[in-house]
């Protein structure tokens, strides 16, 4: 049997058509840019998603966590309005408050004559006094008491 075309078939075909049987090139090529601009778009998509995460850690910024959970929120739940809070999050600059308390508290405990890191038991009512922790010892654990049968067997 030979090939032959169709009657109603123009005389001249075009290159995208293929005879039966031959690989259609269009179609393979058609196939790989439709995978490749899949995955362009996801990795573009991605990125964009983690922009606010970015941001925050390289500025080291304190809600850097927070940020974190709010993108991935955004990712889970589809609502967009996590994503927008998390990139304000990520773009101000919060105060670190805790390393200045923390250097007030220890200058006022200098003040006080309380050693640094101790605690102030006033839970009694009366004058406070400094509470010290006990020396780390050794775990020892008590030797058991060896106990003789006294049924006879």
């Amino acid at each position: 049997m030979t090939a032959s075309l169709n009657p109603a078939a123009p005389h001249h075909l075009p290159a995208f058509i293929t005879a039966s049987g031959e690989t259609d090139v269009f179609l393979m090529a058609a196939a790989v840019i439709l995978g490749i601009a899949v995955l362009a778009i996801g990795l573009l998509f991605l990125r964009l998603h983690t922009l606010p995460e970015r941001i925050a850690h390289k500025s080291h910024k304190l809600q850097f966590e927070i940020v974190a959970v709010l993108g991935l929120l955004a990712l889970f739940t589809h609502i967009h309005l996590f994503w927008v809070i998390g990139l304000l999050l990520a773009m101000i600059d919060i105060p670190n408050f805790g390393g200045a308390l923390g250097r007030i508290a220890g200058s006022l405990e200098r003040m006080a004559g309380i050693p640094r890191g101790e605690a102030v038991d006033d839970t009694q009512g009366q004058t406070p006094a400094v509470v010290t922790r006990p020396e780390a010892q050794p775990l020892s654990r008590p030797s058991p008491k060896i106990v003789p049968n006294s049924t006879g067997s």
